[in-house]
């Protein structure tokens, strides 16, 4: 009698189609410990047919800490059993020392669909030094890594994906204005400079090739917000149209390609940046819900979902919904809550992010 050779089941009792399933269901932050179960675990999520088969979903990742110590940790909200997954410690910054870094120093980019996230230089909370420091953190393994350190170091700085590949950093604490950029397997290069010296950090996003800066209105409102708009594909800058600039009055999301602002005064009512009429038009549904305690931190997903995250990491989700011709036209926000844990009371969020994973 031949010996069999055949693999063993994916899981014992099941057809293999309804396990590969059931395998499509695990959480991505599981993926790396489920391949040690067994050969065949790890040959299915390793393969090439089981990321392909994968249905990717927009997860929310929160930078947060804790005030009274600096304490920074971050968490991904799952979209289906809105349920918080605790990522690896991001390592510190190598320029830091051991001194714990200054955590809303950092500036933070995405590359939603690559599943990669950027944390980019900050400042020790000894010394007040700005960092070079870049680390990258991937879905895909769930784990982090230090890449290569910025020109200049940097802190209080804006910086985004352009293209959904490269990496810009713009501006930093002290006012100065130069750019720089990063491209996958390449190095950091020089980019053009904004030419606005002293612009502060407040608000950016990007949109295709293009990035928004703005350092927004600062009281006593009596002088016009100066920004900008970088161009990707001629590593040029302009300046901001007027109607963009002067209604900008909050945190940002991008969703479905539009640009939506939270602002950060009144009942936070969503606004949506109408570049035709280069002019802002309310959101219908009213504001951000009054349960989301300040500061909060605003991310947006490409099908039309606005997460808007304070205090304590309780998160207000947003449906973009597009109103009917009978309806005005027009758009409306659909509002529901998720209250974090009562272990992240004490967390003030740094930044909300989209990965798909």
């Amino acid at each position: 009698m031949s010996p069999n050779f055949s693999s063993p089941p994916l899981i014992p009792g099941l057809p293999e189609e309804l396990a590969v399933h059931c395998l499509l269901r695990l959480p991505f932050p599981y993926h790396s410990l489920a391949r040690s179960v067994s050969s065949p675990w790890n040959r299915a999520l390793s393969s090439s047919a089981f990321l392909s088969s994968k249905s990717l979903l927009a997860h929310l990742f929160v930078f947060a800490f804790d005030p009274s110590n600096l304490g920074s940790q971050w968490q991904s909200l799952d979209p289906r059993s809105l349920r918080w997954f605790h990522l690896p410690p991001m390592p510190s910054p190598p320029d830091s020392g051991s001194t714990p870094a200054c955590p809303p120093a950092f500036a933070f980019a995405a590359i939603p669909r690559s599943g990669e996230l950027f944390v980019l230089g900050g400042l020790r909370s000894d010394t007040h030094a700005p960092l070079r420091s870049v680390m990258i953190y991937r879905a895909g393994t769930n784990s982090w890594s230090v890449a290569e350190p910025m020109i200049k170091p940097r802190a209080f700085f804006s910086a985004g994906a352009i293209d959904g590949r490269g990496i810009l950093a713009v501006g930093g604490d002290g006012g100065t204005d130069s750019v720089e950029r990063w491209e996958p397997g390449g190095r950091w290069r020089p980019a053009a400079g904004m030419g606005l010296e002293g612009i502060g950090r407040y608000d950016s996003a990007v949109m295709g090739s293009r990035m928004y800066v703005t350092e927004g209105w600062r009281w006593p409102f009596s002088f016009t917000p100066r920004a900008a708009v970088y161009d990707g594909k001629r590593d040029e800058w302009e300046e901001m149209r007027e109607g963009m600039r002067e209604g900008w009055t909050g945190s940002s999301a991008v969703a479905m390609g539009r640009l939506f602002v939270v602002s950060e005064f009144g009942d936070a009512r969503v606004k949506v940046y109408d570049e035709e009429k280069d002019d802002w038009d309310a959101v219908d549904g009213g504001g951000v819900p009054s349960e989301i305690r300040r500061p909060f931190t605003v991310g947006g997903s490409e099908e039309g979902t606005i997460y808007v995250v304070g205090k304590g990491l309780d998160v207000a989700v947003g449906e973009i919904v597009a109103l009917r011709k009978e309806e005005g036209n027009g758009w409306k926000v659909e509002w529901k809550v998720v209250k974090g844990p009562p272990a992240f009371r004490m967390l003030s969020p740094c930044c909300s992010l989209i990965l798909y994973a």
